[in-house]
């Protein structure tokens, strides 16, 4: 594939290909996403490490409460960064965020545990993985930003679907590098110090993200609007200040994002976590079964990407949201079927003294255990590959990064980074109110609902953005089309 000759207004430089700009900025969104994502891959094994408790249950119940405490401040790096993007450019802003990502994440992996440190270690903890939801919050919208800028208007959803690939791929790496670093050594030494060499092994990446990122040149589109004095000076104000914003915005958020959040972390996250804590499948089992699937997935981020532009952003979006509220009950049902009875390996003694069997299921059947969870990763990709076109179309140049990172980390920061947590405590109160086996169920209402609603809302109120020429808020040209 080749790209033609650029129509930008030759007052803007810009003589950057188009690949090189979709491999930068993927580079640093996908060590990002490793970044952020490493601490959900250790989130069983992280609980009696930094939490005091003396029960499982609870420690991973704190646990995921962590994890989802990094989603929960993205909306204010989303505003923060945002503005910077709008205000000083995209190139600026994203340089920033990968900066604050990587040392959060190289200093977790210097943090000492409770054992060590007391209390002190669940706080810094916490503070880390906010300090890593704020740099994602400014990270995201930034990247999308850059690339649909650079892209021409009959292939914007092709081109952004390489970003839209990092998340899952840097789930991915952190499986792989979690795994390969745990077969390495000894259960004993991994949970002594190899648990943090993941983590350290960010500082590498980083640097050399930083670097490739250095030598990017502002977006072509921004340039102009700066060029022009059409760019915001007040950016906080132009977005949040006016009613029309504020009506797309909670489209956005309630008609896409929030949906779309839900299928993405179930699929994923969620499923993770069933495999290793409900299903009790040995961690190789559970990560080689992720792995696969992911691998078998990622491909289709592109297909749909594509599909979108001829199609529509919505009517793919919609149809992945539907499919797996319809689809989750009984895909879970089939994996606890598959799971295969538990069988006793070993035994356990908690802070009582009580000895307790540790159970592990070791007949299972792997292949269609895959198979279940890359179904789910099919409906991941139908809803996230279109995402980032559509909402740079939905909202104008001049206020674009503030604008479309609010909505997209309000959904995956508040509905999609809680799903773990509170799935499994709805599934914890189920267990202990007399729904028996089926209580390992009933958590999928969150994700069933979530999605249903904004199938809903989407299906009714939401526009369709794949026709947008984003270039004509600055100019009659842009990018040419790819060939």
């Amino acid at each position: 594939m080749s790209t033609q000759a650029s129509a930008v207004p030759t007052s803007v430089s810009y003589d950057y290909k188009l690949w090189q700009v979709i491999l930068a900025s993927s580079a640093g969104t996908l060590i990002e996403w490793y970044d952020f994502y490493l601490y959900g891959t250790l989130a069983v094994f992280f609980g009696s490490l930094f939490f005091p408790t003396t029960d499982s249950n609870t420690a991973l119940l704190a646990n995921l409460a962590t994890f989802g405490a990094g989603f929960a401040v993205r909306p204010f790096g989303a505003i923060v960064f945002g503005r910077v993007g709008d205000l000083i450019g995209r190139k600026y802003a994203f340089l920033v965020t990968l900066t604050i990502m990587g040392l959060s994440t190289v200093l977790v992996g210097l943090l000492p545990g409770y054992a060590t440190i007391g209390i002190a270690a669940p706080i810094l903890l916490v503070l880390l993985r906010l300090l890593q939801g704020l740099a994602l919050g400014g990270e995201y919208g930034g990247a999308a930003t850059y690339v649909a800028e650079h892209s021409p208007d009959a292939r914007r959803g092709y081109y952004t679907s390489f970003i839209q690939t990092t998340a899952t791929v840097g789930l991915l790496l952190s499986l792989v590098v979690v795994l390969i670093t745990r077969e390495s050594m000894s259960a004993d030494a991994f949970k002594n110090f190899g648990w943090r060499i993941p983590f350290l092994l960010s500082a590498v990446l980083v640097i050399m993200s930083i670097y490739i990122r250095l030598r990017l040149r502002e977006s072509p589109l921004f340039a102009r609007l700066k060029e022009t004095g059409k760019s915001s000076k007040a950016p906080l104000t132009d977005s949040f200040g006016n009613r029309r914003n504020w009506r797309l915005i909670l489209l956005a958020l309630f008609g896409a994002t929030a949906g779309q959040a839900v299928v993405w972390y179930t699929g994923q996250f969620y499923a993770l976590t069933f495999l290793q804590a409900t299903l009790k499948l040995p961690y190789q089992a559970a990560y080689g079964i992720m792995i696969v699937a992911l691998l078998l997935g990622t491909p289709l981020f592109v297909f749909f990407g594509s599909l979108s532009d001829r199609l529509g952003r919505k009517r793919i979006m919609m149809a992945g949201c539907l499919i797996a509220a319809l689809t989750y009950v009984p895909i879970y049902v089939a994996m606890k079927g598959a799971a295969g009875p538990l069988t006793q390996v070993g035994t356990t003694t908690d802070a009582a003294g009580k000895v307790l069997p540790v159970m592990q299921a070791l007949n299972a059947n792997v292949v269609l255990l895959t198979l279940l969870v890359f179904i789910q990763v099919v409906y991941v990709t139908m809803v996230y590959a279109p995402i980032a076109a559509f909402l740079v179309e939905l909202f104008p140049a001049k206020i674009r990064y503030t604008s479309m990172s609010l909505p997209y980390h309000l959904g995956n920061g508040e509905f999609g980074g809680w799903l773990p947590f509170i799935v499994t405590a709805i599934v914890t109160w189920a267990a202990a109110n007399g729904y028996g086996a089926n209580a390992i169920y009933v958590g999928l209402a969150y994700p069933i609902i979530v999605a249903l609603m904004t199938f809903i809302i989407g299906t009714r109120y939401l526009p369709e953005t794949n026709h947008i020429r984003i270039w004509d808020e600055v100019d009659q040209q842009g990018p040419a089309t790819a060939s």
